[in-house]
């Protein structure tokens, strides 16, 4: 047999055609690569799906392993959530632009906290002057929430709050809030990020250590699963271990290994995964290198199944499936010619829907200057309802399905996975390895190769290292009001001066009571959000039994 006889199609094409015509015209660069720098080949066929078997691997939306969807007819039969982050100054505004939004045709709220909030301090702390209403809405006790929902149906709509740290506190104030309104909370859905893992591997918004962390997340699964049943107790975050700067790869992996580490704990703990596991969710982030970022969500619903049912065969189908919400990458904004992340956030929103994602946001374009103005928030969800309604991508299910190189990059995603799980296991598990800063020197030094791939200009950013000017044209941006701070530490100080100081303090030692016997927490949290103690007042009890997290340092 001919050496010529035993190449493939594809090599014969490259050694005959593709080779010469490249020494006749060389091509634009030296090297194609991914965002997340895996090279790319010219052209991929079947040569490249070696091992691949349609039949086991992609199925049919709605079956496992769920690569091509979670429901049988995905978008067709409803499209996803759309939700526009939005909290603002006070509770006033950001109720007003709630309003606004679901005039708009928002199906979905998602709150955004200021950072105040997010670290679990009140208003009138001193670390939190100068950061009220800044960066999202700032809350600090049951009053905030209160106003902040006003006249909004929560037994009609979905809300998620994006918070980590003090997620149970929150959460328990809006479940009184809904009290108070006769709503019942078995008519509740939404979700509620509280994701601690990802605060030490990413985003540093923590307020006690790793293992009562996990601990008091445990807490929610157990009180969300008996008596809110339509809400998700946990969004598992890969947005803010990507927008810290891992590639697609660790963003996959991590998050999903985050995942089985939670199941884990629940597990250990009691809880049966038929009656938690289905009430998981997951975040990912969109970035612009369209095909890398559809075949890590197909990866991620194949992995996440093929997993839940390796580890504890479960008989609840639902059990099974990886429901994602996403949101276009805030880290792809560029201050330098900001509209052209108007077509940034298109192309990233469109590969979330053709991944199949249940839920998305869409970023504005003047989000790297401040909060969004209602006029960019509107052309960023004008932009899914013309994705939605004009494009055509929605009206079938997973229609990239079966390209080469999309399934190509989708087992590529899977093979890294478990590279990295093995990893993580040598540690005994995800927490062992946060807490001796394996995922975190990773992402570093992916964090690092990027930013010297666009120093060299290796990776174009386009305004930035590629078709630059030298002035850039004014665009409006939010100020917030400094009086906002002034009226949020009033409101506080008239909270406390008015609420019950039996009922508060009683609260407060039952709540510390609980942390310190391992009792559950959510119905003391609750308590207290009736009993209007502040969120600051609150962690400071669970700081003061759980002790404070210092950051070791990874180098």
């Amino acid at each position: 047999m001919t050496i010529q006889k035993t190449k493939t199609a594809k090599q014969r094409w490259l050694d005959e055609v593709y080779g010469p015509a490249v020494k006749r015209r060389p091509e634009r660069k030296s090297r194609f690569s991914t965002l997340s720098d895996d090279p790319v080949d010219p052209l991929y066929t079947a040569d490249d799906l070696e091992g691949f078997d349609p039949d086991r691997d992609l199925g049919f939306p709605g079956e496992f392993p769920y690569t091509r969807g979670v429901q049988p007819s995905m978008h067709r039969g409803r499209l996803w959530t759309m939700r526009q982050f939005a909290g603002f100054g006070s509770a006033e505004d950001s109720n007003e632009r709630f309003h606004y939004l679901m005039t708009q045709g928002v199906t979905g709220l998602s709150v955004a906290f200021d950072m105040p909030t997010l670290m679990g301090r009140d208003s009138d702390d001193p670390l939190s002057r100068g950061e009220v209403g800044r960066e999202g809405v700032a809350v600090d006790s049951l009053r905030d929430m209160e106003i902040l929902f006003d006249r909004i149906p929560l037994d009609q709509v979905t809300t998620s709050m994006t918070i980590n740290g003090p997620a149970s506190i929150v959460w328990a104030m809006y479940l009184a809030n809904a009290e108070k309104r006769g709503i019942p909370l078995d008519r509740l859905g939404g979700t509620i990020q509280n994701d601690c893992l990802k605060e030490y591997i990413a985003q540093r918004e923590w307020i006690v250590p790793v293992k009562p962390a996990m601990a008091v997340v445990v807490d929610t699964f157990r009180y969300g699963s008996r008596e809110v049943p339509r809400w998700n107790t946990i969004s598992i975050s890969g947005y803010h271990i990507r927008e810290a700067g891992a590639t697609a790869l660790q963003e996959l992996a991590f998050t999903l290994i985050d995942g089985l580490e939670y199941v884990k704990w629940g597990v250990e703990a009691g809880l049966d995964v038929d009656d938690f596991v289905p009430h998981l969710s997951f975040f990912f982030d969109v970035h612009s290198d369209f095909f890398e970022e559809i075949a890590k969500f197909r990866a991620a619903r194949r992995i996440w199944a093929r997993e839940i049912e390796r580890r504890y065969h479960p008989r609840n189908e639902r059990t099974l499936l990886l429901r994602t919400h996403a949101q276009t990458a805030g880290v792809s904004l560029t201050a330098q010619q900001p509209y052209n992340n108007v077509v940034r956030v298109t192309l990233q929103a469109l590969a979330a829907v053709l991944g199949g994602t249940q839920s998305l946001h869409t970023n504005s374009l003047d989000e790297t200057y401040a909060l969004p103005t209602k006029e960019a928030v509107t052309l960023a969800l004008r932009t899914q309802q013309v994705i939605a309604h004009e494009s055509g991508v929605a009206d079938t299910i997973d229609p990239l399905a079966g390209s080469y190189y999309l399934e190509h990059l989708t087992q590529r995603m899977e093979e890294g996975f478990a590279r990295y799980l093995a990893e993580i296991e040598k540690f005994g598990g995800m927490v062992e390895a946060v807490e001796r800063g394996y995922p975190q020197r990773e992402i570093i030094e992916s964090a690092f190769h990027f930013q010297q791939q666009v120093d060299e200009g290796e990776k174009v950013i386009v305004g930035i290292n590629k078709y630059a000017t030298e002035r850039e044209p004014p665009i409006p941006t939010l100020a917030i009001d400094p009086e906002v701070e002034r009226k949020q530490v009033e409101r506080l100080a008239e909270t406390r001066r008015t609420r019950d100081k039996a009922r508060w303090k009683r609260a407060l030692d039952e709540l510390r009571e609980a942390a310190k016997t391992g009792d559950e927490l959510m119905p003391r949290f609750l308590e207290c959000a009736r009993a209007y103690a502040s969120v600051g007042e609150q962690v400071a009890v669970l700081k003061d039994v759980y002790g404070v997290y210092h950051d070791p340092g990874y180098f």
